[in-house]
């Protein structure tokens, strides 16, 4: 099983082999598990709209202070 995004011209592609005697939804919980453990949907949709610099440091800023807080 081969899955491909694209998104404004990027492709992120995972790769999932569906293994002998083993059933279409095992191998999608492993695609899907390969998917999140790389990121590649936040990583999407982080991208997916232009973010201004000000607001980048704001966000990161923010995130820092949560994580103080902690």
């Amino acid at each position: 099983m081969i899955k491909t995004l694209k998104l404004r011209g990027v492709k992120i592609m995972s790769k999932t082999v569906v293994r002998k005697n083993e059933s279409l939804d095992d191998a999608l919980r492993r695609f899907k598990r390969a998917v999140t453990k790389a990121g590649t949907l936040q990583e999407t949709r982080k991208r997916e709209f232009y973010e201004k610099p000000s607001v980048k440091r704001k966000r990161k800023s923010e995130a820092a202070r949560k994580r103080k807080k902690f």
